[in-house]
């Protein structure tokens, strides 16, 4: 590859680390939240002007980058993740992160069916991937809404904590499909046991051994930031290796065990991985909505309303009422919580790598998702 061609690349990916910069100083200024505008800012860059092709810009290195960008992401979510927080609303988030996706998932895959006459396989993996909200985009939303105490607990734990349960529910999904009909059960079981089980040891074992590490000072704070850094690309690549997608998971648990930890230091730690996740969360949004195709999503026509108010009307007003009863939430309270459920980078980014393995899978339905 000559220079020109690597100096245009530069230019390209400075241009989009400064606009994304601006976009997320324009949210802050109207008080909306970042998403809006660096969507627009990647629409505008990709398929309307055709300046960004992030496909061309990183080649073989896209999705191992989205892959890398969520587990930092979901790691710096996790990180602020204590148990303090949801003293009284356990059962709540509890039955959010399970009863909640599982009613999610259905009402969604079922509505996908009967709109868009997709198979059954594909669209319980659609509902699988937009079971999850998304602590990206509901951060921000917590800022300028400013809901009870309760309220955004419920919702800050729900969104990080889901975003690997949604993942692991899409990879069980897209599992189920490619393994065919002989022994797809099995074979879904099996992957969902292993995936589960890597995920709680290896990210349980690490958050302890570095908890214990920083807690007798072995390390010295000038290495705290990058050494995190290191062990979580680590952790979630030595855990994919193992157990395919069970990286997510690994380091959410890393995330909410070195958060949980007595007089483990992870204050500067933190302060680092939240401006690492702004500027990753930045470049992600702008990349991914760069791929979008509006030709494809026109086709699909005005079938995608009827989804999206199954999805916001049926689907996250039931899983809430159904995760709330016997709580102590007040009936504004639910009503606030049944609203806010806004998808985020994980679902964008579950949604750009499970088609580009679909397509590369040989099923037996020769399902083709387009990335």
């Amino acid at each position: 590859m000559d220079s020109p061609i690597l100096a245009d690349k530069a230019l390209l990916v400075s241009a989009v680390i400064f606009t994304g910069i601006l976009c997320q100083w324009l949210a802050w200024r109207v008080k909306l939240p970042a998403i809006l505008f660096l969507l627009f800012a990647g629409i505008i860059a990709g398929p309307i002007t055709g300046l960004l092709d992030s496909d061309k810009l990183f080649g073989d290195l896209l999705f191992p980058f989205i892959s890398l960008s969520v587990a930092v992401i979901l790691f710096e979510g996790s990180l602020t993740l204590q148990y303090h927080q949801i003293k009284g609303l356990t059962q709540v988030v509890r039955n959010l992160i399970s009863f909640g996706v599982l009613v999610t998932w259905l009402i969604t895959a079922t509505a996908t069916r009967l709109a868009l006459h997709f198979p059954w396989e594909l669209s319980l993996l659609f509902g699988a991937i937009t079971a999850v909200t998304g602590p990206t985009v509901i951060v921000p939303m917590l800022r300028t809404v400013r809901p009870s105490a309760s309220v955004a607990s419920i919702l800050r734990w729900e969104g990080i904590v889901v975003d690997p349960i949604g993942a692991t529910l899409a990879v069980l999904v897209y599992e189920f499909i490619i393994s065919g009909s002989g022994n797809a059960v099995s074979h879904t079981l099996l992957a969902f046991g292993r995936l589960i089980g890597l995920g709680l040891f290896l990210g349980s074992l690490a958050g302890y051994l570095y908890g214990v590490l920083l807690r007798r000072h072995w390390l010295p704070e000038f290495l705290h930031n990058v050494a995190t850094l290191a062990l979580v690309f680590l952790v979630f690549t030595v855990s994919n290796v193992l157990q395919e997608e069970s990286g997510l998971l690994s380091v959410t648990v890393m995330g909410i065990w070195l958060a949980n930890m007595k007089d483990v230091p992870v204050d500067e730690i933190l302060d680092f991985k939240e401006s690492l996740s702004v500027l990753l969360i930045t470049v992600l949004f702008i990349v991914l909505a760069a791929r979008m195709n509006f030709q494809m999503f026109a086709n699909l026509g005005w079938s995608v309303l009827f989804i999206f108010l199954a999805i916001q009307f049926l689907a996250r007003p039931i899983s809430v009422v159904v995760s709330t009863l016997g709580s102590k939430l007040t009936w504004p309270e639910r009503h606030l919580l049944g609203w806010i459920a806004p998808r985020g980078i994980v679902a964008a980014a579950i949604s750009a790598l499970l088609p580009s393995n679909l397509n590369k899978a040989d099923t037996r339905k020769q399902l083709c998702l387009s990335p």
